[in-house]
């Protein structure tokens, strides 16, 4: 028999990063809204958000994180200006991101690593389960995973982690964890998890992507938490407590996913996202294709 388990309605974005990959461009501007061909990155993970059905979104902040606040509000005079030149196609873009969802925010004063940040999340979401998005990983729309794994947590209560296979050579870029397999294809059960190992001692290829459907009793948890690699405070380390003692907390599941993502968490891998996205775009992409093709054309004749 199917167990109930309460219906998840917060998403949490953690925000409070640097981004000093980007320097000097985020000197003054944060990462998160760097525009991915005309939309800011942290756009498109609220969107994500809210297509899961997730409307009550809070996002942890930090110093010099303002324009995130100010772009998600109501900006009437540019409203105004649009309305007078007649510009309702404009106008309907710049209020979709004030009418997105219901937003909060709180700061993160001390960065002390992404673990923190989610902490940082407990007197909003309460003893409900969550979700974590964070906003270095764009999922395409037209693969909804979120989704998947708000469906496989309703269904065996715990945490569930989104996870992609990844050349072995990269697994030292991410957090790999130990599955073993489940009736469902595509969902594995989390035995043991390691933050960013050496390809040699990384118990899969598996590595963990930057999306979390979490317990509420992970907050204790991190509370406890010793800061790990890096001198930070591991949401990974608080996962792997969860996946060794499912009696707190319950188990940890994980959600293989094999669709589209978009990396802007590096220089190179940001402009590739664009260029995807672009290519895509009904209004950009049949112009935008045919001028790519010709540039390929030209760098390989003079190379």
């Amino acid at each position: 028999m199917t167990q109930s388990h309460p219906r998840i309605s917060k998403a949490v974005i953690p925000a409070a990063g640097l981004g000093t990959r980007f320097l000097p461009a985020t000197k003054a501007t944060p990462k998160e809204m760097l525009p991915v061909v005309d939309k800011p990155a942290i756009q498109y993970v609220v969107e994500e958000a809210v297509s899961a059905g997730l409307d009550d979104v809070l996002m942890i902040t930090g110093r010099n994180k303002r324009p995130l606040e100010d772009h998600f509000d109501r900006n009437y005079e540019l409203e105004s200006a649009l309305q007078k030149k007649g510009d309702a196609g404009r106008l309907a873009k710049v209020q979709e991101s004030s009418d997105l969802a219901t937003m909060h925010y709180v700061r993160q004063g001390d960065p002390r690593g992404l673990g923190h940040a989610v902490l940082c999340a407990a007197p909003h979401v309460g003893h409900e389960p969550f979700a974590v998005l964070l906003g270095d990983d764009l999922i395409d729309p037209r693969d909804p995973l979120l989704q998947r794994m708000i469906e496989v947590q309703e269904r065996h209560g715990g945490s569930v982690i989104a996870l992609m296979e990844v050349d072995p050579e990269q697994i030292h870029l991410y957090g790999s964890a130990a599955v073993e397999t489940t009736a469902d294809g595509d969902v594995v059960k989390v035995t043991g998890l390691v933050e960013k190992p050496d390809p040699a001692d990384a118990p899969s290829s598996y590595a963990v992507i930057g999306r979390y459907v979490l317990d509420p009793h992970v907050f204790d948890i991190l509370r406890r938490t010793e800061p790990g690699r890096g001198g930070e405070i591991q949401l990974t380390d608080a996962l792997q407590q969860l996946a060794q003692d499912e009696k707190v907390g319950g188990p940890v599941h994980g959600v293989v996913f094999k669709g589209r993502r978009y990396d802007t968490g590096d220089r190179g891998d940001y402009l590739r996202a664009i260029v995807r996205l672009a290519c895509e775009r009904e209004d950009l992409g049949p112009d935008f294709r045919t001028w790519l093709r010709s540039y390929v054309a030209e760098e390989m004749q003079q190379s």
